[in-house]
């Protein structure tokens, strides 16, 4: 019976909302992304409980940020909130994680592609690959977010090595590596989830198939995205607000794909740890 009426009520919000599918509109949409870190996992017990609290602390600018989904019926431009940084923030062996900025993100769901905007050590990157597709799961839920009614879907998403939310500490206890063999690599001390269940809440009343980052793929604006560690909760819609913004694809950087940049990152890392942290001269991408 209760799916029955979250159907008939997807159903009727469809047709209710299709009027904003006739005009040529935009809209834009605020989240709040937060990412939340173990530090007794990655710390281990190399560090007290004051260095871990003060590393969360240098961290939180980096945990935690605003973002605006500008996006049409097939087009989307997402990018974080411009804000000033807070004085002392990163630092340490994490001011690596710290060191490239993503610019713009450029989504066209009609073509299923993707371009994203990527600044790494001072140098300008353009990554263009096609939008990650997942298998959503359609749930017999429904939940108010704001003004808005959303229904839940889920998804198995692929861990990726370069995704700095969901590191942790490697299990060395399970590993079969060889006593006395170490590694200079600093990524073979920490390891990404092989899966990562999504959870995504969409309304039908903006009948877009947008959402925040790299999530789509559904019957209305994803309100909210859970994966991992983040969570990614929208705190303001404007449809058809009076400052259009012009979504375009960027254009300026080196163009790669996300495996090319990844590989790019992982070298950059491993010249940082063996030249002892430092940028050293000489480096090249």
């Amino acid at each position: 019976m209760k799916s029955l009426l979250i159907k008939f009520l997807g159903c009727f919000i469809l047709l209710f909302s299709g009027a904003l599918m006739a005009q040529d509109f935009q809209g834009k949409a605020y989240y709040q992304s937060k990412t939340t870190m173990d530090m007794d996992n990655l710390g281990g017990n190399q560090m007290s409980d004051q260095q871990k609290k003060m590393m969360a602390e240098s961290m939180k600018n980096m945990l935690e940020k605003t973002y605006i989904l500008s996006f049409n019926r097939t087009e989307s431009i997402y990018k974080e909130e411009e804000k000033l940084a807070t004085p002392g923030s990163g630092g340490g062996g994490w001011a690596m994680m710290g060191s490239f900025t993503a610019g713009a993100q450029y989504k066209n769901v009609k073509d299923h592609q993707l371009i994203q905007d990527q600044e790494f050590f001072g140098k300008q990157f353009l990554i263009k690959d096609s939008i990650p597709k997942l298998e959503w799961k359609m749930e017999n839920e429904s939940k108010q977010i704001g003004q808005y009614l959303a229904f839940k879907a889920t998804a198995m998403k692929k861990g990726e090595e370069m995704d700095f939310g969901n590191m942790r500490r490697r299990n060395r206890d399970a590993d079969t590596k060889k006593e006395g063999d170490k590694s200079t690599n600093p990524m073979d001390e920490i390891e990404v989830p092989k899966e990562i269940l999504v959870t995504a809440w969409y309304t039908p009343q903006i009948p877009v198939n947008q959402g925040p980052g790299d999530y789509w793929g559904l019957p209305g604006l994803i309100l909210e995205v859970s994966s991992g560690r983040t969570t990614i909760l929208c705190t303001k819609i404007e449809i058809n607000p009076k400052d259009k913004v012009e979504i375009k694809a960027p254009t300026k950087g080196k163009a790669v794909t996300k495996a090319q940049y990844a590989e790019i990152v992982k070298d950059k890392m491993k010249e940082m740890q063996d030249m002892g942290g430092g940028r050293g001269r000489g480096s090249r991408f």
